[in-house]
């Protein structure tokens, strides 16, 4: 579960809404660090439930690694627009064409990272369209679909929204935490903030929510595909995952031909976890990328 200390974007970066051909995106951009020669920019997808705040502590130790990082809310995700009723909106295919559209409106080829399920995102948009693309990291993201626990806590999540507002919705998941908990049942990703917590949860569309959960619940394997796309590939893991199996995670690796990383102490988000250990996984994979393949 991923929880940033803050929304506010760290030393340097700025928010702003990234114009596409297919619209606006609300992103946090961060550039290179001063004095540090530019090795390369990369587009972060944030995963179900989240928003680009996820990637808050990555984006100071890949600055000053060289790297320019831009994460972003995907359609319908916090601050970024999309039908509040219309799923068809949210099809896969739909968010993945997003994604290549944001590639291509920021100027150059782009290393690509996506965390849980903005990495089956991702990898929709590499099967769409690799040329924008310089390489694709997983980040705690497997080859289909989610474990049954929690295809369990999807299901109450998407059963609760056919019956109640956003609103009503949050004040249940609260009711329904411990003090020993938490996380939030059914999120992917949070924060500490329950005030900034709230405001993205409202912010979220519930067609997103319903569309993207399904997707996590039936995704088919894709990996053999993606292993004919002429990129290199990073699977990146916590040492523990109740979304993917680790050794699940460590099978699509080797299917993949892909470099493989496991932070130790981290869990679903060694983005938050471990972001030190994580960025510099992270730079160690984009510094060769251009030469594993």
């Amino acid at each position: 579960m991923s929880r940033p200390s803050t929304f506010v974007p760290p030393p340097g970066a700025r928010a702003y809404a990234l114009r596409t051909t297919r619209g606006e995106f609300a992103v946090v951009d961060a550039p290179v660090a001063d004095g540090v020669e530019p090795r390369g920019v990369a587009l972060l997808l944030p995963g179900f439930t989240g928003s680009k705040e996820d990637f808050n502590p990555l984006h100071v130790p890949l600055a000053r690694r060289g790297y320019r990082t831009v994460a972003v809310d995907g359609r319908g995700q916090y601050e970024s627009d999309g039908p509040e009723t219309d799923e068809s909106a949210y099809a896969q295919r739909e968010l993945a064409r997003d994604v290549v559209a944001q590639a291509e409106a920021l100027g150059q080829p782009v290393h690509l990272l996506g965390h849980s399920l903005g990495g089956q995102i991702s990898r929709a948009a590499v099967l769409l369209d690799h040329a924008p693309f310089r390489s694709l990291t997983l980040m705690a993201s497997g080859p289909a679909q989610i474990s049954e626990s929690q295809q369990q806590r999807v299901k109450l999540l998407r059963d609760a929204l056919g019956v109640m507002d956003m609103a009503d919705v949050w004040d249940a998941i609260q009711a329904m935490e411990t003090p020993e908990e938490t996380e939030t049942p059914a999120l992917d990703d949070g924060l500490d903030d329950r005030d900034d917590l709230r405001r993205r949860w409202l912010g979220t569309t519930p067609a997103q929510l319903n569309a993207t959960g399904r997707q996590l619940c039936t995704e088919p394997d894709r990996v053999a595909e993606l292993a004919a796309v002429p990129l290199p590939f990073h699977v990146l893991s916590g040492s523990r995952d109740d979304t993917w199996p680790v050794p699940l995670l460590d099978e699509m690796a080797v299917r993949l031909d892909a470099r493989r990383t496991v932070i130790e102490n981290a869990e679903h988000s060694p983005n938050t976890d471990q972001p030190l250990a994580t960025a510099r996984a992270i730079a160690d994979f984009w510094d060769t990328a251009g030469t594993e393949r």
